[in-house]
C-alpha cells in the first residue's frame, strides 16, 4: 500500500513538510496539492510551531507541475487550477513565521516556485534549477515572477525564465538563488540546526519578516509608520523583556515565543 503524498512531522518547534512521490520526482500532483492544502495552514497555524521546514523524497524536490493532468486547455478551469495553488503561496510568503526550503534535488518550474515562497533556502550540493515554464510554451505561475527577480535581481531572472537554462549550485549560491549549498549527506542536519535557531528565537522574528515583505512595495513613509509598530509591539512582548534581562545578567535568552 503507498504512503500519504506529504507527510507533515514535528521536531520539537519545528514543522516538516515532506513531498513524498518520488517515483515522480515530487510533481505537484493531485495528492501533493491536497497535502499541502491540509499541512500548510494546519503548521502555520500551530501555536507550537515556530519555524517551518519544506522538503523533498528522492532524487527531487520537486520537479514543477504534473504534466499528466495539463491536457486540458479550457482557459477557465487552467485559472482556477493556478488560484488554488494560490491559497498556500500566500499563506507561505505572508505568514509571519520562517519558512526554510531544504532542496534536496531537483527544483523546476513550480518547484522552483515552491522552493521561493521560503524565506530562506539551504541546497544540497546535488542540486539543480530551472524555470521549466518556457518548454511547455507556459508563463511562470505560483508566484515565480513575483519571487525570482526578489531573490537574483530583474535581470538575472529574466535571463532564467526566457532562456530556461539549468543552473548548478555553485552557481544558485553566487546569484543570491539559494542562502547556500551543503553536501548531501549533511543537507536535512544542516536545515534542522538552522531551524531549531531560528524557532528558538523572540517572536519578534515574526515581526522582521513582515516587515521586510512590505519592504518592496511601501512608500518610505508607510515602512517607518510599519517599523515604529512593529517596535513597539515587540518592546510589548515577553521576549523582549527577558531578552534585556538576560543581557543585563549576563546570560542566554530563553525566548517563548511571546
Amino acid at each position: 500500500m503507498e504512503g500519504p503524498s506529504v507527510v507533515a512531522t514535528r521536531d520539537g518547534r519545528v514543522g516538516i513538510i515532506r513531498l513524498c512521490e518520488p517515483q515522480s520526482m515530487n510533481a505537484l500532483s493531485g495528492t501533493i496539492k491536497a497535502g499541502l492544502d491540509e499541512h500548510v495552514p494546519g503548521l502555520l497555524k500551530d501555536p507550537e510551531i515556530r519555524c517551518l521546514v519544506i522538503t523533498g523524497e528522492g532524487k527531487a524536490f520537486c520537479a514543477g507541475g504534473d504534466i499528466r493532468t495539463m491536457r486540458s486547455r479550457e482557459a477557465l478551469s487552467v485559472r482556477e487550477r493556478v488560484r488554488q495553488g494560490h491559497v498556500w503561496t500566500r499563506m507561505l510568503l505572508e505568514h509571519e513565521k520562517p519558512v526554510i526550503s531544504a532542496v534536496n534535488g531537483a527544483a523546476a518550474g513550480a518547484g522552483l516556485s515552491l522552493m521561493l515562497m521560503a524565506d530562506m533556502v539551504i541546497a544540497s550540493d546535488k542540486a539543480i534549477f530551472r524555470a521549466g515554464f518556457p518548454a511547455l510554451g507556459a508563463v511562470p505561475d505560483l508566484g515565480l515572477a513575483y519571487t525570482l527577480p526578489r531573490a537574483v535581481g530583474f535581470l538575472k531572472a529574466k535571463e532564467l525564465l526566457l532562456t530556461n537554462r539549468q543552473v548548478g549550485p555553485e552557481e544558485a549560491e553566487r546569484i543570491g538563488l539559494v542562502n547556500r549549498v551543503v553536501p548531501a549527506d549533511k543537507l536535512m542536519d544542516e536545515v534542522m540546526d538552522l531551524a531549531r535557531q531560528i524557532a528558538d528565537g523572540p517572536w519578534s522574528l515574526g515581526l522582521t519578516k513582515t516587515l521586510m515583505r512590505r519592504a518592496y512595495d511601501d512608500t518610505l513613509e508607510s515602512f517607518l509608520e510599519g517599523e515604529a509598530d512593529a517596535q513597539a509591539l515587540a518592546f510589548s512582548s515577553n521576549d523582549f523583556a527577558e531578552g534585556v534581562e538576560a543581557f543585563l545578567g549576563k546570560r542566554k535568552a530563553a525566548f517563548n515565543g511571546r
